[in-house]
């Protein structure tokens, strides 16, 4: 048996895609079957404590633990296990959306550019999984970058991670707007036309939205 709790820590599951991928729900758990290689039952449960999967041997009726383990080898278990894991890969990019950003005033800001703008956060680095972009639909362009990362990334002296966001802003007022306690200049982009904000609370939502409004329209 599998937890899949720590591939889902960072992924928001949507339960009504569960049930059009082919789960059923029981009482309050989805649960999905499926059959792999005529003699393995790949079952999934997912509810709001527990996100599982295993594979049973329809022979012995019991776990096949296999292809649970790093490193094993052998034709037939290495297939069975590609299998086993093309499914879970394929539940999770059909079932679930990328959920990095927890803080409650990132989450509004993210629910304000959506209803303004109709705009969503794109992942585009491996490299950097917990940073997104918002771009402008009509020009391509960026107007909001949203990272976690380490306060002393912002010269402040603490490894404390935080959520932030980076906006464009005018070149000849960015000195008048840098406080290095909530504004800042710009993370990863030309410190000369984009400042970064921290979304801890400090600075109050409504001026956050008039950043990013600001931000867009430049």
């Amino acid at each position: 048996m599998r937890d899949l709790k720590g591939i889902l820590e960072t992924r928001k599951i949507e339960y009504d895609k569960l049930i059009k991928y082919g789960f059923v729900k029981r009482n309050n758990t989805y649960i999905y079957e499926h059959i792999i290689l005529n003699n393995f039952k790949m079952i999934v449960e997912i509810n709001k404590s527990k996100q599982l999967s295993r594979l049973i041997d329809l022979e012995s009726n019991d776990d096949y633990v296999l292809v649970d383990v790093l490193n094993v080898s052998g034709t037939f278990i290495l297939k069975l296990k590609d299998i086993y894991e093309n499914i879970l890969q394929d539940i999770i990019n059909n079932c679930t959306t990328k959920d990095i950003f927890k803080c409650k005033q990132t989450k509004e800001l993210i629910k304000y550019i959506k209803d303004k703008y109709d705009d969503e956060l794109e992942y585009l680095w491996d490299k950097f999984p917990n940073n997104a972009i918002v771009r402008n639909k009509s020009n391509q362009k960026w107007y909001v970058l949203f990272v976690t990362i380490e306060e002393n990334k912002l010269g402040i002296a603490s490894n404390k991670e935080i959520e932030a966001i980076v906006v464009r802003y005018q070149k000849d007022k960015i000195h008048e707007i840098i406080d290095n306690k909530n504004v800042f200049y710009g993370y990863h982009m030309n410190k000369k036309s984009w400042i970064t904000i921290k979304l801890d609370g400090d600075i109050e939502l409504n001026q956050i939205y008039m950043f990013v409004d600001n931000s867009y329209n430049l």
